[in-house]
């Protein structure tokens, strides 16, 4: 019974999306109003972690509902118009940021941890109950793990934020980055291992 709560509720709002999509086509403002209402919330969240510089994020959520009101007509309803929007606030961040080119970026190469010739990791080794995606979550640590992400390239950045801090599947990602799950997978894995090296000595000091 309970599983056929959910599927009828699912129904429903399936066909909720689908009906609004069909009244914004139509030209109807208030439905259009609730639209953004409803999304520009959590769409300037995603686009100010996606994007660092604040302008640059809110204008990448202005690109994303105009881009998002140009495809509505095509919308047919197979994901929720949230998830359909994500998708859309993701790609129009992404292209903010790659037009402005705002951050500085490391060498993921030399962020990569170092061995000695007895297979032993040289650097200090990172306390035992501390991972990248603890840390995310200490309110403490959270200013010093963006500014650790905001320096990774593009391309780790991106992984790291969509599976970490969105906690979006590895599918999912490789979806919406066009990009193969293996690539997604050792991507994150090259992420947190830069990104734990530019953290040690912060988490260190803040855990002691």
């Amino acid at each position: 019974m309970e599983r056929i709560g959910i599927i009828q509720g699912h129904n429903a709002r399936h066909c909720a999306d689908i009906e609004l999509a069909k009244r914004i086509c139509a030209g109807d403002q208030a439905s259009e109003a609730q639209f953004v209402k409803e999304h520009i919330a959590w769409m300037r969240k995603l686009a100010r972690q996606l994007v660092i510089n604040a302008t640059c994020a809110d204008d990448a959520v202005q690109d994303a509902f105009a881009n998002a009101f140009r495809a509505l007509p095509k919308y047919e309803g197979r994901s929720s118009l949230k998830t359909w929007l994500h998708r859309i606030t993701v790609n129009a961040a992404l292209m903010k940021r790659r037009k402005s080119r705002q951050l500085r970026e490391c060498d993921i190469d030399a962020l990569m941890p170092e061995y000695d010739r007895y297979g032993l990791r040289v650097e200090t080794p990172w306390p035992a109950t501390e991972t990248p995606e603890d840390i995310v979550t200490r309110r403490e640590l959270r200013q010093a793990v963006i500014a650790g992400i905001a320096r990774l390239p593009e391309n780790y950045r991106n992984i790291l934020h969509l599976r970490d801090i969105e906690g979006l599947d590895t599918a999912t990602v490789a979806a919406q980055l066009s990009i193969s799950e293996s690539n997604v997978k050792v991507r994150l894995h090259r992420a947190r291992s830069a990104l734990k090296k530019l953290l040690e000595s912060t988490a260190q000091e803040l855990v002691s």
